[in-house]
This record gives structure tokens, C-alpha cells and sequence, in this order.
């Protein structure tokens, strides 16, 4: 079974939806982890919009990428240009894909354009991740 890893810096938002949407749209065909080079907590904004989607993503957590130094990742998604500079060596043979998604938690305005702010990343990164797991984790 493959292994992907979300790489972002706090795994507090991005990397937690995509590690939702790779789950989902992978239908347990591939084992999905996600990461910060830094622990945030799981943003509460991004729980709730991805519940909109009907994905839960409540029970995740924010997890240190040295928390998966000993495993063979066969993918390594970074989805912000801070994570991909910032990341420390990271041993892997792992096949690595990058895209830096906007920041919602760094929305400002009212709690309404903060909410869509959050709903356009989370459509970016859905759309990103049925792409990649057609790519390369289910094969026709």
C-alpha cells in the first residue's frame, strides 16, 4: 500500500484538508499522514469547512514531521512554500510533489470573508488532491 505524506508548516490547515480529500477520493487504497515542521493544533475553521463538505477531519491532530522519521514515504506533498524551504532532510526515496496554496487562517475581514477565504483554499486543495490520488494512487 503506498504511503503520502501533507507536508505544511503548522499542520493546522492545509495539510489537514488535503490529508481529508487524499483520504476520501483514495477510498483506503493508499495510507495518508500529514505534517508540520512545526505543530499548530487543528485550525477550527478548517474543521468546520470541511464538515460543510461532509468530510470530518475532528479527530485529526497536528503532528511533527519527526514523528515519521522511520517511515518509507512513497509520496511528499508540501503545500506551502515555507514548508518546502523550511523542511529539515527528511530520508526518503519518496517521489515529491509542491503547491503552494494560499494561507486561509491568514484571512482578515469579517467572519463571513474569512469563511469563504477558508471555502476557496478548500476547494483548490479538493480539486487538487481527486487530481493527484487519480494520478497516483488508483489506477484504471
Amino acid at each position: 500500500m503506498k504511503k503520502v505524506l501533507v507536508l505544511c508548516t503548522g499542520n493546522s490547515c492545509r495539510s489537514q484538508v488535503a490529508e481529508g480529500y487524499l483520504r476520501y477520493f483514495a477510498h483506503g487504497s493508499a495510507e495518508i499522514y500529514s505534517a508540520g515542521i512545526e505543530t499548530h493544533g487543528v485550525n477550527p475553521r478548517a474543521v468546520a469547512i470541511m464538515k460543510e463538505d461532509g468530510i470530518d477531519i475532528s479527530t485529526h491532530t497536528s503532528n511533527h514531521i519527526n514523528e515519521y522519521k522511520t517511515i518509507d514515504f512513497d509520496y511528499v506533498i508540501t503545500v506551502c512554500d515555507h514548508a518546502k524551504e523550511s523542511c529539515p532532510y527528511f530520508p526518503s526515496m519518496a517521489k515529491k510533489f509542491h503547491y503552494n496554496f494560499p494561507d486561509p487562517a491568514k484571512a482578515v475581514g469579517t467572519a463571513a470573508e474569512i469563511a469563504q477565504e477558508f471555502r476557496a483554499v478548500r476547494d483548490m486543495i479538493k480539486a487538487y488532491c481527486k487530481q493527484f490520488v487519480k494520478e497516483n494512487l488508483i489506477r484504471n
